[in-house]
Protein backbone atom coordinates (compact mmCIF):
# COMPACT_ATOMS: atom_id res chain seq x y z
CA UNK A 1 0.00 0.00 0.00
CA UNK A 2 2.88 2.35 0.29
CA UNK A 3 3.96 2.07 -2.55
CA UNK A 4 0.70 2.68 -4.27
CA UNK A 5 0.10 6.15 -2.10
CA UNK A 6 3.58 6.86 -2.73
CA UNK A 7 2.29 6.52 -6.92
CA UNK A 8 -0.98 8.30 -5.89
CA UNK A 9 1.55 11.01 -4.12
CA UNK A 10 3.72 11.30 -7.41
CA UNK A 11 0.48 11.68 -9.80
CA UNK A 12 -1.01 14.25 -7.51
CA UNK A 13 2.66 16.13 -7.56
CA UNK A 14 3.07 15.38 -11.12
CA UNK A 15 -0.37 16.98 -11.87
CA UNK A 16 0.47 20.35 -9.89
CA UNK A 17 3.66 20.69 -11.47
CA UNK A 18 1.63 20.39 -15.00
CA UNK A 19 -0.21 23.39 -14.91
CA UNK A 20 2.70 25.59 -13.81
CA UNK A 21 4.64 24.74 -16.67
CA UNK A 22 1.44 25.41 -18.73
CA UNK A 23 1.69 28.57 -17.01
CA UNK A 24 5.24 29.38 -17.65
CA UNK A 25 4.24 28.26 -21.35
CA UNK A 26 1.26 30.52 -21.24
CA UNK A 27 3.42 33.49 -19.95
CA UNK A 28 6.00 32.92 -22.47
CA UNK A 29 4.22 32.83 -25.03
CA UNK A 30 1.95 36.00 -24.17
CA UNK A 31 5.26 37.74 -23.26
CA UNK A 32 6.20 36.93 -27.11
CA UNK A 33 2.88 37.90 -28.88
CA UNK A 34 2.97 41.24 -26.57
CA UNK A 35 6.65 41.54 -28.19
CA UNK A 36 5.51 40.90 -31.24
CA UNK A 37 2.52 43.31 -31.16
CA UNK A 38 5.25 46.16 -30.10
CA UNK A 39 7.48 45.32 -32.92
CA UNK A 40 5.01 45.28 -35.26
CA UNK A 41 3.75 49.16 -33.96
CA UNK A 42 7.13 50.09 -33.92
CA UNK A 43 7.74 48.66 -37.49
CA UNK A 44 4.11 50.96 -38.70
CA UNK A 45 5.21 53.69 -36.91
CA UNK A 46 8.79 53.82 -38.40
CA UNK A 47 7.13 53.47 -41.89
CA UNK A 48 4.39 56.22 -41.36
CA UNK A 49 7.39 58.56 -40.24
CA UNK A 50 9.30 57.75 -43.32
CA UNK A 51 6.57 58.08 -45.58
CA UNK A 52 5.93 61.50 -43.89
CA UNK A 53 9.24 62.51 -43.90
CA UNK A 54 9.47 61.76 -47.71
CA UNK A 55 6.40 63.49 -48.56
CA UNK A 56 8.14 66.72 -46.64
CA UNK A 57 10.92 66.71 -48.34
CA UNK A 58 9.51 66.54 -51.79
CA UNK A 59 6.62 69.48 -50.56
CA UNK A 60 9.72 71.11 -49.74
CA UNK A 61 11.74 71.27 -52.86
CA UNK A 62 8.56 71.68 -54.78
CA UNK A 63 8.44 74.95 -53.00
CA UNK A 64 11.85 75.96 -53.05
CA UNK A 65 11.39 75.79 -57.47
CA UNK A 66 8.27 77.50 -57.32
CA UNK A 67 9.81 80.09 -54.96
CA UNK A 68 12.93 80.40 -57.24
CA UNK A 69 10.24 81.17 -60.27
CA UNK A 70 8.41 83.51 -58.75
CA UNK A 71 11.18 85.48 -58.10
CA UNK A 72 12.64 85.54 -61.28
CA UNK A 73 9.17 86.38 -62.48
CA UNK A 74 9.22 89.39 -59.88
CA UNK A 75 12.52 91.07 -61.47
CA UNK A 76 11.35 89.98 -64.83
CA UNK A 77 8.32 92.31 -64.15
CA UNK A 78 10.39 95.20 -63.17
CA UNK A 79 12.62 95.07 -66.36
CA UNK A 80 9.82 95.01 -68.67
CA UNK A 81 9.36 98.97 -68.60
CA UNK A 82 13.19 98.93 -68.99
CA UNK A 83 12.97 96.63 -72.04
CA UNK A 84 10.12 98.96 -73.59
CA UNK A 85 12.19 102.25 -72.83
CA UNK A 86 14.93 100.56 -74.70
CA UNK A 87 12.57 99.93 -77.63
CA UNK A 88 11.64 103.40 -77.72
CA UNK A 89 15.25 105.14 -78.02
CA UNK A 90 15.93 102.51 -80.77
CA UNK A 91 12.91 103.69 -82.47
CA UNK A 92 13.77 107.54 -82.07
CA UNK A 93 17.33 106.48 -83.40
CA UNK A 94 15.96 105.32 -86.62
CA UNK A 95 14.30 108.98 -87.32
CA UNK A 96 16.20 111.18 -85.12
CA UNK A 97 18.00 114.50 -87.14
CA UNK A 98 20.00 115.16 -83.23
CA UNK A 99 22.36 112.91 -81.96
CA UNK A 100 22.37 114.66 -78.48
CA UNK A 101 18.74 114.07 -77.72
CA UNK A 102 19.11 110.21 -78.40
CA UNK A 103 22.34 109.91 -76.31
CA UNK A 104 20.37 111.67 -73.66
CA UNK A 105 17.53 109.06 -74.29
CA UNK A 106 20.02 106.49 -74.32
CA UNK A 107 21.28 107.27 -70.92
CA UNK A 108 18.19 108.23 -69.17
CA UNK A 109 17.60 104.32 -69.88
CA UNK A 110 21.15 102.87 -68.43
CA UNK A 111 20.28 104.69 -65.64
CA UNK A 112 16.92 103.56 -64.72
CA UNK A 113 17.98 100.24 -65.62
CA UNK A 114 20.78 101.00 -63.13
CA UNK A 115 18.81 101.75 -60.48
CA UNK A 116 16.08 99.00 -60.56
CA UNK A 117 19.17 96.60 -60.53
CA UNK A 118 20.39 98.23 -57.41
CA UNK A 119 17.18 97.59 -55.71
CA UNK A 120 17.09 94.10 -56.47
CA UNK A 121 20.61 94.37 -54.76
CA UNK A 122 23.08 94.33 -57.17
CA UNK A 123 25.55 96.14 -56.92
CA UNK A 124 28.58 96.84 -59.12
CA UNK A 125 32.27 96.49 -57.77
CA UNK A 126 34.15 99.89 -56.78
CA UNK A 127 36.85 100.87 -59.63
CA UNK A 128 39.91 98.82 -58.81
CA UNK A 129 42.70 100.73 -61.22
CA UNK A 130 45.89 101.18 -59.40
CA UNK A 131 44.61 98.97 -56.54
CA UNK A 132 46.87 95.43 -55.34
CA UNK A 133 45.34 92.13 -57.46
CA UNK A 134 43.37 90.54 -55.08
CA UNK A 135 42.08 87.12 -55.99
CA UNK A 136 39.27 86.96 -54.43
CA UNK A 137 37.23 89.29 -56.04
CA UNK A 138 38.89 89.84 -59.24
CA UNK A 139 39.94 87.22 -62.23
CA UNK A 140 43.26 88.07 -64.38
CA UNK A 141 42.90 87.48 -67.36
CA UNK A 142 46.35 88.86 -68.84
CA UNK A 143 49.24 90.09 -67.25
CA UNK A 144 51.28 92.78 -69.38
CA UNK A 145 54.68 94.35 -68.40
CA UNK A 146 54.38 97.43 -65.70
CA UNK A 147 54.47 101.03 -66.65
CA UNK A 148 55.89 101.37 -63.64
CA UNK A 149 57.95 99.81 -60.81
CA UNK A 150 54.84 100.63 -58.12
CA UNK A 151 52.43 98.97 -60.65
CA UNK A 152 53.85 95.93 -60.34
CA UNK A 153 51.19 93.28 -58.93
CA UNK A 154 48.27 95.95 -59.24
CA UNK A 155 45.43 96.06 -61.53
CA UNK A 156 46.40 98.01 -64.74
CA UNK A 157 43.04 98.06 -66.75
CA UNK A 158 39.58 96.81 -65.86
CA UNK A 159 37.88 94.56 -69.24
CA UNK A 160 34.75 92.80 -67.19
CA UNK A 161 32.99 94.95 -64.30
CA UNK A 162 32.38 92.48 -61.64
CA UNK A 163 29.07 92.69 -59.38
CA UNK A 164 27.85 91.93 -55.89
CA UNK A 165 24.33 90.63 -55.46
CA UNK A 166 23.68 91.58 -51.61
CA UNK A 167 27.18 91.36 -50.88
CA UNK A 168 28.40 87.77 -52.72
CA UNK A 169 30.56 87.97 -55.64
CA UNK A 170 28.10 87.18 -58.56
CA UNK A 171 30.63 87.91 -61.19
CA UNK A 172 35.01 88.51 -60.86
CA UNK A 173 36.03 91.53 -62.13
CA UNK A 174 38.38 90.39 -65.18
CA UNK A 175 41.44 92.55 -65.16
CA UNK A 176 45.14 93.04 -66.59
CA UNK A 177 47.70 93.27 -64.07
CA UNK A 178 51.18 94.57 -64.13
CA UNK A 179 54.39 92.08 -63.78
Amino acid sequence: MNEQENNIQDENLNQADQPAEQEVENSEESIEQRLQQELALANDKYTRLFAEFDNYKKRTSKERVELIQSASKDVLGKLLPILDDLDRALGAMQTAQEIESVKQGVELVSQKFKKTLAQEGLKEMEDVIGQPFDPEYQEAITAIPAPSEDMKNKVIDVVEKGYFLNDKVIRFAKVVIGQ
